[in-house]
């Protein structure tokens, strides 16, 4: 009977898996967030739903012996879409030139197309241990973003207008936070930077400064 108890125990034990106290939160994450323009000038206003897809991997860095609270850094990629009424148009000798479009005009969409690489360094903080996947967390930080792709486009019925843009800013930068519980979780950003160049103005004279806010859901994959 010892000889089957101690077999038994034995047997039991190769079923343990002790929890590593030396685990890193490292993430990929994907998110959908609405954009709004903001400082847009006088008079502009955006139509349909300006949209942005984010996503990327970060690499987590604790800073306790808990290892609740640490440092990310990561890399990942955005694509954003900003539709609006200003209209875009580049004259032959390249200069571009902005304006409102009238409203006897008819049209289906206009927008700015723009694609990222995006670099997040951020603060976190987690209520995670080994062995719970299901926590709170509070992540909040700064992005910065560089430019790989960036159009403005008029679509009406009869004609498909694009063109590569270089008036739009090729480095940004925001502030950004989120928070949730396990893969559920709200992401708000605020840009920092113009989304175009310093002094880029209207045909009426006004100065064109816009900075986009984004606001949606980020989803963590463990």
């Amino acid at each position: 009977m010892f000889v089957f108890v101690a077999s038994q125990a034995q047997q039991d034990s190769l079923f343990v898996v002790e929890a590593d106290e030396k685990y890193f939160e490292d993430q990929f994450y994907i998110g959908i967030n609405y954009n709004l323009l903001t400082r847009a000038p006088e008079g502009i206003g955006q139509s349909s739903f300006s949209y942005s897809f984010i996503s990327g991997f970060i690499k987590d860095l604790p800073l306790n012996r808990q290892r609740n609270i640490g440092f990310g850094i990561g890399a990942g990629l955005s694509i954003n879409a900003i539709y609006s009424d200003l209209l875009a148009i580049k004259e032959e000798n390249g200069n571009i030139v902005y304006e409102k479009i009238p409203s006897d005009f008819s049209y289906n969409r206009n927008m700015l197309n723009m694609s990222f690489v995006e670099f997040p360094i951020e603060f976190r903080w987690r209520n995670s241990t080994a062995d719970n996947y299901r926590f709170w967390r509070i992540y909040t930080g700064i992005k910065f973003s560089y430019l790989i792709s960036g159009k403005s486009k008029l679509v009406t019925d009869e004609i498909k207008y694009s063109f590569d843009n270089p008036d739009i800013r090729n480095i940004q930068y925001g502030i950004y936070l989120n928070f949730g519980y396990n893969t559920w979780n709200f992401y708000a950003q605020y840009d920092l930077s113009n989304l175009f160049e310093d002094d880029k103005f209207t045909i009426d004279g006004q100065l064109i400064e816009p900075r986009i806010v984004k606001a949606g859901l980020i989803f963590y994959i463990l």
